[in-house]
């Protein structure tokens, strides 16, 4: 028979021990869940299709996630994207596909609560192994060193801050800030998603503390290219509190999609309905994401797809709609982008979306219309009364606030801004 090594990493929430994760010389990845966390009605939620409410829930846990070269979506998606994942690939000297190493390197600070432990090859249990008949496993040890992990594309780094400067490659403590450099390919990303930022928020949207700083108070970047620009944005970690971690996970995680899925397979509808059926005050959340449609229309964000909607878990089992995160007027870098990155009442095109699109997609929510109705017309009378200030005060390159004044008047009367 042959012979195959095998590592393994224990899946811990908080302090909760979750299962298994094996992976195989051959590239196979397996996710073994522990009996006592599958049968415990009281375990903390590490996505939301494992809560005990969840209909699906025991049935998708019987199971070894069993997948590839790549995770389980749900592994995969907490990893980066991009120049990010090349550059920890080339460090690692693995291919960006091999994930099972990169996961490895990143486990002990993964978004949310969930941690990745390499194991001790004597303390890999022989029934995680047990479903591979055909060969004989050969344990080793799985090796790490520290680092961290940020989903998404982006050039981006998870730093502490102290007074007011922003440190880079700490090895013992949580990053508490997302730092995002200046991007090579387009000009004033930062200063356009902190604009769009605090825009969304005067109109009422749920967002986090974010700054802007200067790249001289960043101190530990590697070696990576940055074009001639001052500033860089920085967003609080909501998953990162005095307390300790707040688990979370996003969209794509919930719907088992991988990150090159992100734009595929799901709607507002979907993401409507869950909100409204599994989170704290179902309502409330519902209410707060058509906020944010309509908030991401105005700011002409076409990129507000799987991956930039996200669970937060503050008592560990029940979740919330997370802060938002990630707007950014996207039109300034894709001409004439003009669509939503998901379906709202079967369409994308921001310049025919009506109030009636809206009192469709709540139908199809099963939410009461006024109670939607409601919220759409507090976003837009904020954005009317404050907008066209905060965006002559903010630092947003000139081109692309007249950009967006264009995409104003461009809208649908109900949602124009004069």
């Amino acid at each position: 028979m042959m012979e195959e090594a095998v590592q393994a990493l224990e899946i811990r929430l908080h302090d909760q021990h979750v299962g298994y994760l094996a992976g195989y010389q051959g590239g196979r990845n397996v996710m073994v869940f522990d009996e006592g966390y599958r049968n415990d009605p009281e375990r903390f939620t590490l996505t939301l299709t494992n809560h005990p409410s969840f209909s699906k829930a025991s049935r998708i846990m019987a199971k070894p996630w069993i997948r590839q070269q790549r995770l389980h979506p749900y592994f995969s998606n907490l990893l980066p994207e991009g120049a990010l994942r090349d550059w920890l690939a080339q460090t690692l000297k693995v291919h960006p596909d091999n994930e099972f190493p990169l996961l490895a390197q990143l486990g002990h600070d993964l978004p949310g609560a969930v941690t990745a432990i390499p194991l001790d090859a004597d303390t890999i249990p022989d029934r995680v192994l047990a479903h591979r008949t055909r060969i004989t496993p050969v344990k080793r040890t799985a090796q790490s060193t520290r680092g961290f992990s940020l989903a998404g594309i982006q050039m981006k780094f998870s730093m502490r801050e102290r007074e007011g400067r922003f440190h880079f490659g700490h090895s013992d403590e949580l990053g508490d800030w997302i730092i995002k450099t200046p991007s090579t390919r387009h000009r004033g990303v930062p200063v356009n998603e902190y604009t769009a930022m605090r825009l969304a928020m005067a109109a009422g949207v749920n967002v986090p503390e974010t700054r802007l700083v200067a790249l001289k108070d960043v101190e530990g970047l590697p070696e990576i290219n940055l074009p001639a620009e001052p500033w860089a944005y920085a967003i609080k970690r909501f998953d990162r509190q005095p307390q300790g971690r707040y688990h979370t996970e996003d969209m794509a995680q919930v719907f088992f999609r991988y990150p090159h899925e992100k734009y595929q397979g799901h709607n507002y509808e979907q993401i409507g309905r869950l909100l409204r059926d599994y989170t704290k005050d179902g309502l409330a959340n519902v209410q707060q994401f058509a906020r944010r449609l309509l908030v991401n229309i105005l700011l002409a964000n076409g990129d507000a797809h799987l991956k930039n909607w996200s669970l937060l878990y503050p008592d560990r089992r029940t979740p919330v709609l997370a802060p938002a995160y990630d707007i950014v007027v996207t039109q300034a870098y894709i001409p004439e982008e003009s669509e939503f990155a998901l379906n709202l009442n079967g369409q994308k095109r921001w310049y025919q979306i009506h109030y009636e699109d809206f009192k469709a997609w709540a139908s199809a929510v099963d939410v009461p219309w006024p109670a939607i109705r409601m919220t759409l017309d507090d976003t837009i009378r904020r954005a009317r009364e404050q907008w066209k200030t905060l965006l002559l005060e903010s630092p947003m390159l000139p081109e692309h606030q007249e950009l967006l004044r264009t995409h104003w008047r461009r809208l649908q009367p109900e949602w124009r801004i004069a």
